[in-house]
């Protein structure tokens, strides 16, 4: 199995986004991810864009259990705040009835 590179803020956030759906590890699929250096005056941080496809009969309800309240949601990412996420779309449907969700997600070392 062929592992992506990812960085810790990366890792961490891909998992809160699988806590969140309730599910098993198998049922949410990385399928791109690319991730930024950014930084701020007083800030330094990531700026990340998540693809994850969703499997299952239940693909829908898991979706919705990610999405819905992300933007309020707390993530525990040791080192790291999640400054701002946001599903950008959740209707990419496959023909095996799966999601794909696009996550974007701006994370700042503490």
């Amino acid at each position: 199995m062929m592992r992506l590179p990812m960085s810790p803020a990366a890792s961490g956030l891909l998992r809160e986004l699988i806590r969140r759906g309730r599910c098993g590890r198998d049922r949410i699929l990385l399928t791109e991810l690319t991730s930024n250096e950014w930084q701020s005056l007083t800030f330094v941080g990531e700026r990340h864009r998540l693809l994850i496809r969703i499997t299952g009969p239940d693909a829908a309800s898991i979706a919705d259990l990610i999405a819905t309240g992300l933007e309020e949601a707390d993530f525990n990412i040791s080192g790291q705040i999640v400054a701002d996420v946001r599903c950008e779309d959740k209707s990419q449907i496959g023909p095996d009835g799966s999601i794909t969700l696009v996550i974007e997600a701006l994370t700042v070392e503490e």
